[in-house]
């Protein structure tokens, strides 16, 4: 069993006379071929834990989805922010990550003494830390990650009513074998990356898609 209070008391130790409000930031959906990248940054109060909160990979749907409802509930502060396939496309994943991150940080209404971020460095912070694998070390952005894991599942869920062949309910985007032969039969929606699709479509019918989306 996790010992979930660990990561509680990691971003309760940084806390002193000049750190008083600790950000966490975590991103969802870097690898799926479709659906955007969703951030969150997240602002927690640190007189109580919530029960459970660990790197949103090891919790449960239902405990997930219980979470989501408990941070939004207690965050001090929280912003969420969605990038999809265009911009994707555009600039590519990792920027297209660090610019929602960016504007999840900038929309804050409450500004933090500290930024803590799962691996991604920004520079966006007078003080900030990239953290490996913070989703599973730091009680701030584990609820990040929780946070944009729920909504972003929400918004695959939404799109399987518009998209039922290609399973986006179960695969929520991933490469999966049933999803990539939803591709070969039915082609692409427009919520597909067509920069993640060059060894499905072949890399030149996948600039053709991209030069006809532009010019729309």
């Amino acid at each position: 069993m996790i010992d979930t209070t660990k990561i509680f008391e990691h971003d309760k130790a940084l806390l002193n006379d000049e750190i008083k409000l600790i950000a966490g930031m975590d991103e969802v959906g870097r690898g799926p071929l479709a659906g955007p990248v969703v951030t969150a940054c997240v602002i927690m109060p640190y007189d109580s834990m919530i029960d459970g909160v660990f790197d949103s990979k090891k919790v449960t749907k239902k405990n997930r989805e219980r979470l989501y409802d408990e941070i939004l509930s207690h965050a001090i502060d929280y912003r969420i922010t969605v990038v999809g396939e265009n911009i994707i496309d555009e600039i590519n994943i990792l920027n297209a990550t660090k610019r929602a991150m960016t504007e999840s940080f900038s929309f804050l209404k409450i500004k933090p003494d500290l930024l803590l971020i799962d691996a991604v460095k920004l520079n966006i912070c007078k003080n900030e830390r990239a953290i490996i694998k913070g989703d599973a070390n730091s009680y701030a952005i584990a609820c990040a990650s929780i946070v944009a894991k729920v909504y972003r599942d929400r918004l695959m869920q939404d799109y399987a009513k518009i998209y039922p062949e290609y399973d986006f309910e179960n695969n929520v985007g991933y490469g999966t074998k049933k999803h990539i032969e939803a591709i070969k039969k039915f082609g692409i929606t427009p919520i597909h990356r067509l920069s993640f699709l060059g060894s499905i479509l072949g890399e030149e019918e996948c600039k053709k898609i991209y030069l006809e989306r532009k010019a729309k």
